[in-house]
């Protein structure tokens, strides 16, 4: 236990992620509840859940965690393990723990503002880039972790990007929004997403595209940014902005939960 503790201080204070996999249930199997298990990114194991077919599903399930950034529980059902509560079955409760994610804002206009207050709200750790001492002021942004005023081609080449980092280029114009993408493809990052319209975003990629980016790397740039919710505010448009981050860091797809079942449709008359 004592290892498992230093593992995972050592995880949340930016070391190599882990996959934390805990019993609550044992169900109807003679397990401990309490028990744990620990998968590391690269697949070696540390402890155990008690059961070496319930430790290799975790495991093998541990990818997919770790691309999700996953905190669920899992029921052991009889096609292996699932999100579907069941009765009377294992339930194990899985968390990657992992440093505080970080959001960097590239531009500290009113967008940019707006989204260092809605991510410091969502606990990440808040980052705010401009060139201008005007707009880099932390008296400005007081929900920021660090304000950087610095050149941004610069500054992003200094800055630790790695997949817990979601980035967001919201400058004053395309000229900065496509020098600072430069800086950001190829390292990475989580969510990279640069705002602006359909006709502009894709002849900023196009120009990227022939100078010999990877056009891999680029069809992972969300652009334009953000979720069609109808946002017309900085606020407003913030929301639509962060709500994407979430939706692809834990594997959302965007669509709506409200269900309801409509009227039965009367059966067809006559036919055959």
């Amino acid at each position: 236990m004592r290892d498992h503790t230093e593992r995972l201080l050592e995880a949340a204070s930016g070391g190599e992620p882990v996959l934390l996999a805990t019993v609550l249930e044992p169900g109807a199997a003679s397990l401990e509840q309490g028990a744990k298990l620990l998968v590391e990114p690269g697949g070696g194991r540390s402890g155990t859940l008690g059961d070496p077919r319930l430790d290799d599903l975790v495991a093998e399930r541990a990818p997919d965690a770790f691309r999700r950034h996953a905190a669920e529980t899992v029921y052991d059902g009889p096609d292996g393990l699932s999100e579907r509560a069941l009765p009377e079955v294992t339930s194990v409760y899985l968390e990657v723990v992992e440093s505080k994610p970080v959001f960097l804002v590239v531009g500290a206009g009113h967008i940019g503002r707006a989204l260092a207050k809605l991510a410091d709200f969502l606990d990440y750790h808040v980052a705010v880039l401009d060139d201008r001492e005007d707009f880099a002021d932390p008296e400005l942004l007081p929900e920021a972790d660090e304000v950087i005023c610095d050149d941004f081609e610069a500054a992003l080449d200094r800055f630790p990007i790695n997949p817990n980092t979601a980035i967001v280029m919201v400058t004053r114009g395309h000229k900065q929004d496509e020098l600072s993408l430069r800086r950001c493809l190829g390292r990475d990052a989580g969510y990279v997403g640069m705002i602006g319209s359909k006709r502009r975003t894709a002849a900023v990629l196009e120009h990227l595209r022939e100078e010999g980016f990877d056009p891999d790397e680029l069809a992972k740039v969300r652009t334009p940014i953000g979720l069609t919710i109808g946002a017309e505010t900085p606020e407003e448009i913030a929301i639509s902005i962060m709500a994407e981050v979430v939706m692809l860091r834990h594997g959302g797809d965007g669509s709506p939960m409200y269900h309801r079942r409509g009227p039965q449709r009367p059966p067809l008359s006559g036919g055959r």
